[in-house]
């Protein structure tokens, strides 16, 4: 859900757009299932998985009417967007592609949250599909919080408009004009009444972008919208229909996180990093638990982590210890907790958890830490 609360919502340098060379292609509720042949969602909050680390999410937040979305390999189009809302309020839905956590549900081995003074670049890449039939914004969503937050409402909310069609405008009223990434932006501020809002509005439409999302985090702080303690939570892309909106799409999108610690980067297939895991597991008739020790292999320390993998079909997770693991099937998350969150250089951190199983039992084949691959004994 973009948030429950009306809204209108509204490089860095050629090493960004390298980064971003390299990459490749997020809601609540629904348990996020891996998209391989395109996927058509019409549930309310359904979600898919694709590339093995973004989530798309319909999102209908904002509607009782039926809106479905076509996910595909590297991103989604908008197939069905029954209804329309008053050009004066709140848009129909969020549509959206997301690295990052959007009400408990985490793309699997994203590096988010993570501390904004710890962030050396964002990059970031879309491609969007527009039409001319319908009322909308494309936009980027990206959610910032004094906390690490996976869940609820974030305190300050970025809006990056790509593209407007028709008579609608951001929250807030307009702050003036700033140069960001490049281009010429107005900036708009508000409050929906739940969380700060800064809107950056391009005067004309924007189709394809490869850009550095701290670019536009730093603005923000440096009007006072957020401090370099917060955490950036997700980063997300997608549309606001107001009227219609079938067509609209998202072709392909990217989305890392690089900190001092290392580089969460989507890409070619990765290839093993400074990383080990052993699963081990003992299964019985629809039942079996698992015990997964992860080894920080490398020369520095890992301070908080996230391992990301998918289950089986038909495994389901039912309990956890020493991790948080989120959804409870699918493409999985498992979250440090508060007493081992820090992986020594050449330490291991070991979690367990207990699940159920249909059809015939087998294992995960990959893991991921902190977005970086890591080896399997």
């Amino acid at each position: 859900m973009k948030s429950l609360i009306v809204s209108l919502r509204s490089a860095r340098s050629a090493v960004t757009a390298l980064l971003v060379a390299l990459a490749s292609l997020a809601a609540l509720g629904a348990v996020a299932t891996p998209a391989h042949a395109d996927t058509l969602i019409c549930d309310q909050y359904g979600t898919a998985v694709i590339q093995g680390r973004y989530v798309v999410q319909n999102n209908r937040w904002g509607t009782a009417d039926e809106q479905c979305v076509n996910v595909t390999a590297n991103g989604f189009t908008i197939e069905r967007a029954g209804g329309s809302v008053p050009t004066n309020g709140a848009p129909k839905s969020y549509p959206s592609v997301f690295n990052g956590c959007h009400y408990t549900n985490c793309s699997p081995g994203t590096a988010l949250p993570e501390r904004l003074s710890s962030i050396s670049s964002a990059p970031s890449s879309i491609t969007y599909a527009f039409v001319g039939n319908a009322v909308y914004n494309a936009s980027y969503d990206i959610w910032l919080d004094p906390e690490p937050k996976t869940d609820g409402v974030n305190r300050t909310e970025i809006m990056i408009w790509f593209n407007r069609v028709g008579p609608i405008q951001p929250i807030g009223s307009q702050a003036g004009t700033a140069s960001v990434g490049g281009r010429t932006w107005e900036v708009w501020t508000g409050s929906n009444g739940g969380n700060d809002v800064i809107s950056f509005v391009a005067p004309s439409a924007i189709s394809s972008w490869t850009f550095d999302v701290m670019d536009f985090v730093d603005q923000t702080v440096a009007r006072g919208m957020a401090q370099p303690s917060w955490y950036l939570t997700s980063v997300q892309a997608g549309f606001e229909p107001w009227q219609n909106g079938a067509g609209l799409g998202v072709t392909s999108f990217s989305s890392a996180v690089n900190t001092g610690g290392g580089t969460e980067n989507p890409g070619e297939p990765p290839v093993p990093g400074t990383c080990r895991v052993a699963y081990g597991t003992n299964s019985w008739s629809g039942g079996f638990t698992a015990d997964v020790a992860v080894t920080n292999t490398g020369t520095a320390p890992v301070d908080g982590w996230k391992l990301g993998f998918t289950l089986p079909s038909g495994q389901k997770v039912t309990q956890a210890w020493n991790a948080a693991l989120t959804p409870s099937s699918g493409a999985v998350t498992a979250t440090n907790v508060g007493f081992n969150s820090r992986i020594a250089a050449g330490g291991t951190q070991s979690f367990g958890f207990q699940g159920t199983y249909s059809g015939t039992f087998t294992e995960p084949q990959q893991f991921t830490l902190n977005g970086t691959v890591c080896t399997v004994t």
